[in-house]
């Protein structure tokens, strides 16, 4: 990657996490209960992260991949810095890990768009 680019995707991506991260607060401020179809994801996701993985919603038809992982991040975060249980699966940190899985989408997208359209490197 050139070093032009190489600032210009830093810079795109810090921007879309800053953003990401205001918009994150501006919603948790006005809406902390569980909205929409979270109704029924928050929930599940709580009771993997309590590690009942035999309850299952049957209003979800989604695969539990997100609450695996969702799981996998919020237990190991909450061992080191000393969360209790409650606040490793709010509705607050789960949404947090959603703006995180956003970030890691942005960075595929650039990789996707960089091997679809690869710059020319010997120009005729």
């Amino acid at each position: 990657m050139e070093r032009a680019a190489a600032y210009g995707f830093s810079a795109a991506m810090s921007g879309a996490f800053l953003l990401s991260c205001l918009l994150f607060a501006a919603l948790n401020r006005r809406q902390r209960a569980p909205y929409m179809d979270e109704a029924f994801h928050v929930p599940q996701a709580q009771a993997y992260c309590e590690g009942r993985f035999q309850q299952w919603d049957p209003m979800i038809t989604t695969l539990p991949g997100l609450y695996l992982v969702s799981v996998g991040i919020a237990k190991p975060a909450a061992w080191l810095f000393g969360w209790p249980g409650g606040i490793a699966c709010s509705t607050a940190m789960l949404r947090f890990i959603n703006l995180l899985f956003s970030v890691g989408n942005f960075y595929l997208l650039y990789l996707l768009l960089s091997k679809m359209h690869p710059k020319n490197k010997f120009p005729i």
